[in-house]
């Protein structure tokens, strides 16, 4: 979709039917690639991917290449495995890349795979710049980084770094891994930027009870209401961990509400790209099919046993 003079294309996310963020944007002065990597949840409901998840997510990948060639920056916003992949280093070949700290506001695991990555790396990139809090300015478009912000509610996954790109007055925010957003710190940078568009990965429902509590989403969605309220955002797209949830609109019925009133879009990485959801995670129960029948049936025989 071109807004202005950005043109803004997202290439994957659980709505398209894999586990990943990747955006590409093309503005004038350079072309802009964030979160390049993609993956699928190992398990889900007891059952490993189905092969139309493997499908998909080749599909992307090979999109993710491809955009990547014309990219000027790529941005890693943190080291999971659905933002970078650290075994295609050759995507990164003569780029300008704008990368989470390794070392600082980092928990263990991340800081072991920013090791690897940037082991991996070498002298492939042209540049490699830390984007902690800082800006860059690339003819006339400027990439301002928010500080680290916990990844989620808390620090156990580590920190993330949001992205904001603008051109003239245009603006466009992509929150990484924020899970809501939740947090003030995650909510400010949104609200200081003032962006038209943002990509934000929404609540993380589909592990209410276990990883994520009622009390979370509902300071999430207030937070995403007065974001709306507060800023002149114009399409607010919602999408990564929210999407693998099948019942994902009805848990932000609010949101939905005051968007209209708002007059804001809300709208999935899908939706923004003119396509329709597939959620191919959040299906994949339905996917198996008889495999899940004869799964039940095979644990009813056993009981009986």
């Amino acid at each position: 979709m071109v807004v202005d003079n950005l043109k803004i294309v997202p290439i994957a996310g659980d709505s398209m039917g894999t586990r990943s963020m990747a955006t590409f944007i093309s503005i004038k002065d350079c072309n802009i690639l964030i979160d390049p990597g993609v993956a699928l949840g190992p398990y889900r409901y007891g059952l490993s991917p189905h092969p139309l998840e493997n499908n998909r997510m080749k599909e992307h990948w090979k999109s993710i290449k491809q955009h990547a060639k014309s990219a000027h920056v790529l941005i890693v916003t943190h080291y999971h495995y659905d933002h970078h992949d650290p075994d295609e280093p050759k995507v990164y070949k003569n780029k300008t890349l704008l990368t989470k700290h390794p070392k600082k506001n980092i928990n263990k695991s991340q800081k072991k795979r920013a090791s690897y990555f940037l082991e991996q790396l070498g002298e492939l990139p042209k540049k490699i710049e830390y984007s902690d809090g800082n800006e860059f300015l690339f003819g006339k478009t400027k990439i301002r980084f928010s500080k680290a912000v916990p990844h989620g509610t808390n620090t156990k996954l580590g920190y993330v770094t949001e992205v904001c790109i603008q051109e003239g007055r245009n603006k466009f925010v992509h929150t990484s891994d924020v899970q809501g957003p939740s947090l003030e710190d995650q909510v400010q940078f949104l609200l200081e930027e003032r962006p038209r568009i943002i990509f934000c990965d929404g609540p993380m429902t589909y592990m209410m009870g276990f990883r994520y509590s009622k009390k979370s989403l509902e300071i999430s969605v207030d937070n995403i209401i007065r974001i709306m309220k507060e800023t002149k955002i114009e399409k607010f797209v919602l999408d990564h961990h929210l999407l693998r949830d099948l019942k994902w609109n009805e848990k932000i019925e609010k949101v939905y509400k005051t968007a209209k009133k708002e007059k804001v879009k809300l709208m999935t990485f899908a939706e923004f790209a003119g396509e329709e959801n597939v959620m191919l995670e959040a299906r994949r129960k339905d996917l198996w099919g008889d495999k899940v029948k004869r799964k039940r049936k095979k644990k009813k025989k056993g009981r009986q046993n």
